[in-house]
């Protein structure tokens, strides 16, 4: 189904390996397809134990959606829409619910880059999961630097970090290191990337039904090597900055603070979109109150509105296409937007029986 994925069964344990090196394997609809078509098969699949993913290269697990995609097809029709970009974003959004509920151990090495949609299609839940990093792991939301907001099941797993975690991530989009993984709960555990090729090893000679109890054993060798959490140090200054009641009070209350940490989180948001990290900070307050289901129903609403507006292609071709780095947000000051422009983003766009999500319980 795509050249980019390749799945096989071995010792009771489904494998799926992405491998599109050239793009940091950045997800297209031929790769939804293929993963969720592998898990729907094995899920039922009496030969298979355990499933695990992983990347066939060491420099990313996976960066995300193929944001070029998005801009290619959603600037072909009226108001950037597509049929293949709402196949797009239902087939993923659904793939994460798929990945969330999985009834077999679900082991993903997360080595690497490991972005946008490399987060949804690693953070299972908790009943299945088993989330490895390396000391190569850079993990990001990033989706606020192109215009657009932490979806792929963010608004669930962001809004339930610990205190004001969740904020820091969505609306910074900085990147993180393996220490804070582990420390905000996107990650299980740790394992040197000069270790992989034994515990690769581990895998192939272990039956699926073993599987999660022994990358567990293999990881807890290195338990506590994976250096400093730079948010833990950093927990107090996140919670009393993150935890205004806004974007702007959050703003106003990092300029005020001249430490390192602060000034490089409000230098982050003074290049993001403002209207998108408004749009954020709602959707993080009302995922922390909705169950994943209904998390996926609200950014598949609120895809759609943002492809209408245009901030997400802006931001796309400023970072990707043409390159210039100086995006036109629309509107270009947070003292311009208005709680109206917020709210047009979470207005429904089907009724509750005609969305496309609406079969996820």
């Amino acid at each position: 189904m795509s050249e980019h994925i390749h799945t096989s069964i071995a010792n009771r344990t489904g494998t799926i390996v992405l491998d599109r090196p050239r793009t940091l394997n950045s997800l297209s609809l031929a790769m939804v397809r293929a993963i969720a078509a592998a898990l729907q098969a094995w899920r039922d699949d009496a030969a298979v134990d355990a499933v695990l993913i992983r990347s066939s290269n060491d420099k990313a697990f996976c960066a995300g959606g193929d944001i070029k995609f998005f801009h290619d097809v959603g600037t072909t029709g009226p108001m950037g829409g597509s049929a293949l970009l709402e196949d797009f974003f239902t087939e993923e959004y659904a793939l994460n619910h798929l990945i969330h509920f999985y009834p077999k151990p679900y082991v993903a090495l997360m080595d690497g880059v490991v972005m946008g949609g490399g987060m949804g299609i690693s953070q299972a839940g908790p009943r299945c999961r088993l989330r490895v990093v390396t000391d190569k792991t850079k993990m990001a939301m990033p989706e606020v630097n192109i215009g657009l907001f932490p979806d792929v099941g963010g608004s669930y797993f962001l809004a339930r970090a610990p205190g004001q975690l969740g904020n820091y991530l969505g609306l910074t989009g900085l990147t993180v290191r393996a220490a804070d993984a582990l420390y905000v709960d996107l990650a299980d555990c740790f394992v040197p990337q000069e270790r992989m090729e034994a515990l690769m090893a581990l895998i192939e000679a272990t039956p699926g039904a073993g599987l999660r109890a022994a990358v567990e054993g293999f990881a807890g060798a290195f338990k506590g090597q994976q250096g400093a959490s730079v948010l833990e140090a950093e927990r107090a200054t996140i919670d009393r900055h993150f935890g205004a009641g806004s974007v702007a009070a959050i703003m106003a209350s990092l300029a005020r603070d001249e430490g390192v940490f602060a000034q490089k989180a409000l230098a982050a948001m003074k290049l993001r979109s403002p209207l998108l990290m408004c749009v954020t900070h709602e959707l993080l307050k009302r995922g922390a109150a909705l169950d994943l289901a209904d998390c996926l129903r609200l950014e598949r609403t609120l895809v759609r509105h943002n492809f209408e507006h245009g901030e997400v292609l802006e931001g796309i071709r400023a970072l990707v296409i043409d390159r210039d780095n100086a995006p036109q947000w629309k509107p270009g000051t947070l003292e311009d937007v208005t709680p109206e422009m917020v709210e047009r983003f979470f207005e429904p766009v089907w009724p509750a029986s005609a969305h496309p999500l609406r079969h996820l319980a």
